[in-house]
């Protein structure tokens, strides 16, 4: 099986189309699935960049699609945060037996099922699950999953107590729903199992391209979940990473942010023979265009040699030159055609206070960055304000997301 994720079709970087780098690695992937005979692709969410994609995305993924196909795998794509469900899955049940686009909440506990030589292998596919709008769909949970009558996200199983204040559900509640459901159903069945699931799970580290999920300033879900399935192939999280053996991140084909200049990207190649997992290999992407972060100030930028390395990357630059240069952009561009963002710190004593905003906010949630401003114009906010801006914050990501 070749596991990948958040492909981001249509998205660019800084303003730059990343649709022929998109296609490059889209070519690699078939290259992949044809060097080392690949059985089953999976995508694990965010296909598109946006709920309405540009039509050149569209097409690229029928290309994929069908070329994958044709290289002689399966295919099982499920929708992401960023992913109209229902428009990436509205020509589900036209499509070749082969290549499966999940998106159908109601229909998590029915496996897309593939065979070898081994016997059956059950494939869960677990779209994105945004609380408020799949309660009412999920299938019922059959059951808590402790002894002490909790679910591992801590609540009462059905029928409980309902989350204090009415709220909605967390995504650790949504989630343990849906994989006790599917739990259910894999012990009516024989054969190893895989479950494909877009979500923030506890211990992944985040990068600055991806959007917020949490909900009720709860996002990450206990990798406990999980627990007596085969391979979990996880997508939301651009940085590739590993949560336990049979647990992982494949992360996104491309760098979406700089602070993903560092990360080697990568699809998961994985074997699953009679007994379970047998062996896991790193394939890397090849490289488009590396990303690199400058400072100093612009007459260093321009004449030093340790730079020249950089003059095909992408570039983010922080000049320290005391006064910002006229027409630093410009300027840099001669030397660095791909610069993409510029930003001036000049070099002082500078309190806390005086940093930028991008710094100022960096690594901090919506609701933190909410209350420090509530706290610097007012006074910190009650618990009950609290609740407020958390509540004001949900319902406008998932009017972002409707959009």
């Amino acid at each position: 099986m070749l596991h990948t994720s958040d492909w981001h079709l249509g998205r660019a970087l800084h303003r730059f189309d990343l649709l022929a780098a998109q296609a490059a690695f889209v070519d690699h992937l078939v290259e992949v699935v044809r060097a080392e005979h690949v059985d089953l692709v999976v995508v694990s969410g965010d296909v598109h960049d946006r709920a309405i994609p540009p039509v050149a995305a569209m097409r690229l993924f029928d290309e994929a699609l069908s070329r994958v196909r044709d290289a002689g795998a399966h295919v099982v794509v499920i929708s992401g945060n960023h992913d109209a469900g229902a428009r990436l899955g509205d020509k589900a049940g036209l499509l070749d037996p082969r290549v499966r686009i999940r998106t159908d909440v109601s229909a998590i506990a029915t496996p897309v099922t593939v065979e070898d030589s081994h016997g059956p292998v059950h494939v869960y596919a677990l779209p994105y699950l945004e609380p408020a709008a799949v309660a009412a769909i999920l299938p019922a949970a059959p059951g808590p999953d402790t002894d002490d009558g909790t679910h591992l996200d801590g609540t009462a199983p059905a029928g409980g107590t309902p989350p204090a204040g009415g709220t909605a559900p967390s995504h650790a509640a949504t989630l343990g729903r849906a994989m006790r459901a599917v739990h259910a159903d894999r012990a009516r069945r024989d054969g190893r199992s895989i479950v494909c699931a877009h979500a923030w799970v506890s211990g992944g580290q985040v990068s600055e391209s991806e959007r917020d999920i949490g909900v009720g300033g709860l996002a990450a879900v206990p990798a406990e979940l999980f627990n007596g399935i085969t391979y979990t192939a996880l997508g939301h999280l651009h940085r590739p990473q590993a949560l336990d053996e049979g647990l992982r991140y494949s992360g996104s084909p491309l760098p979406y942010s700089f602070s993903e200049a560092t990360d080697i990207k990568s699809s998961l190649l994985v074997d699953i023979d009679a007994d379970g997992l047998s062996g896991l290999e790193e394939i890397p992407v090849p490289v488009y265009r590396n990303l690199a972060r400058l400072r100093g100030r612009l007459a260093e930028l321009m004449t030093a040699t340790v730079h020249e390395r950089h003059t095909a990357d992408f570039v983010s630059v922080v000049l320290t030159d005391p006064v910002r240069p006229m027409d630093a952009m410009a300027t840099l561009q001669r030397r660095f055609p791909f610069a993409l963002t510029l930003s001036h710190e000049p070099a002082t004593n500078a309190s806390v206070d005086e940093l930028t905003y991008g710094r100022r906010i960096h690594g901090r949630s919506d609701l933190a960055v909410a209350e420090a401003f509530v706290t610097h114009v007012r006074a910190e906010p009650s618990e009950r304000e609290r609740s407020l801006l958390q509540a004001a914050l949900d319902d406008a990501r998932r009017a972002e997301e409707a959009a």
